[in-house]
């Protein structure tokens, strides 16, 4: 494999969605290479070579390969290998913030409340 530039990379393994977006990232500083901030969009990448992007969340990738053209997805995704570690565990049962308690329910609490008086 060939070194290809970063922002194309990204664009041909369907990371983003268009190639403009991907050099707006790059030059924002929200995608790494092996570690280093990529600073170019011209920065090439190699066979083996970790990225990080920070895309609303974070990507984390090996490079497996590379292609000329954008590709369908499924073959996209044989350009590299995911390495994003797994969402934390979220909890069991949501919260509830309560139900609306229905005629029946107001009855009885109205009838609890009553008797109090």
């Amino acid at each position: 494999m060939e070194a290809q530039r970063l922002d194309k990379w990204l664009w041909c393994a369907r990371l983003v969605k268009t190639r403009t977006l991907s050099a707006k990232l790059i030059e924002a500083g929200r995608v790494r290479v092996n570690g280093k901030r990529a600073l170019k969009a011209a920065r090439p990448v190699a066979k083996d070579d970790v990225i990080t992007a920070s895309l609303g969340r974070v990507v984390v990738v090996r490079v497996r390969g590379a292609v000329e053209r954008r590709v369908s997805a499924s073959v996209a995704r044989t350009l590299y290998e995911d390495l994003t570690p797994p969402p934390p565990p979220r909890d069991e049962k949501p919260v509830s913030r309560g139900a609306r308690p229905t005629k029946r329910d107001r009855r009885r609490i109205d009838a609890f409340i009553s008797q109090g008086d």
